[in-house]
């Protein structure tokens, strides 16, 4: 594939040396390419040479052509939240400890930077989520998730007890910690800690799995991406629920409240490297196929 990268912005994990010591590499590597590079501001300054431009992360991706990500995917998920909303792809380095999503390692940045800048990549399409608090039929906070959208009860010592729907139909009522709903791209992540099933990253398909639940018999679920769910509190010793999505904030639930997620209208644009191969990724980070012994 070939697409012309001029105006290049870098987002990175400003609490890790590593991190921050890559994004100067990669700066200096850009501008002596003679691209426009624009640094997040969240970043220090010793990490960034003269020649570019910061600006915050909430108007980073406007106006650019590629937005590289370097630290773990903690790090890919917020520049991908933000990068979609304009349709800008992200290319991941990872200084992380797992790199599902940010699959450039730190010293291959110049070889494999360079053949992205000359139209030598694999670009693909991932989906998210929009998740909504509803309360008397009104919308009171939202947010959207690259990986999964979780629901979990507030006090450590309560149940949370919940009832889905999906498509209007009734589901189910569930006791437990709390309820996950995970993009293909966040099957690998909390979702599979609970059970969940691995999905191929280019299905139209949500997980729908509950957290510690009660009852044994209260199994993970894999629903079409353009379903509906609508999770409700029900009345529980008065528990309450916090909402999270990639991990961050989007919210407090009381009873008779309604989570509703459904598949976002935008979508994230991952850009790989030369030689991506999801199911090698797979055996290299789930350690497949190896002696885990032999790991040190």
């Amino acid at each position: 594939m070939s697409q012309a990268f001029k105006n290049v912005v870098i987002m990175g994990n400003s609490t890790d040396a590593a991190a921050v010591e890559t994004v100067g590499v990669a700066v200096e590597h850009l501008c002596a390419r003679n691209l426009n590079v624009t640094v997040s501001s969240r970043l220090p300054a010793p990490a960034a040479p003269a020649r570019h431009a910061e600006v915050e992360d909430d108007v980073l991706p406007a106006g650019a052509d590629l937005v590289i990500a370097v630290g773990g995917d903690g790090t890919m998920l917020h520049a991908a939240r933000y990068a979609s909303a304009h349709a800008v792809p992200v290319l991941g380095i990872n200084r992380g400890r797992l790199g599902f999503l940010a699959d450039v390692r730190p010293e291959d940045i110049q070889e494999s930077v360079d053949a992205v800048l000359s139209g030598n990549y694999e670009q693909e399409t991932r989906m998210l989520l929009r998740a909504a608090i509803v309360r008397s039929g009104t919308i009171v906070s939202s947010g959207i998730a690259v990986n999964d959208v979780v629901i979990k009860r507030r006090e450590t010592a309560r149940m949370l007890e919940y009832r889905t729907a999906v498509d209007g139909h009734y589901v189910n009522t569930h006791g437990g910690d709390g309820f996950i709903a995970a993009t293909p791209t966040g099957s690998t992540a909390y979702a599979l800690s609970v059970g969940g099933p691995i999905m191929e990253p280019h299905l139209d398909a949500i997980v729908l799995a509950p957290i510690c639940p009660h009852t044994l018999a209260d199994r993970p679920i894999v629903i079409s991406g353009r379903s509906t769910t609508d999770i409700e509190l029900v009345e529980n010793h008065g528990a309450e629920a916090d909402v999270s999505g990639d991990g961050e904030h989007i919210g407090a639930m009381s009873v008779g409240d309604t989570l509703r997620i459904t598949a976002s209208a935008n979508e994230v644009k991952l850009i790989h490297p030369p030689g991506y191969d999801y199911y090698e990724i797979l055996r290299d980070k789930l350690y497949w196929g190896r002696d885990k012994r032999d790991r040190h």
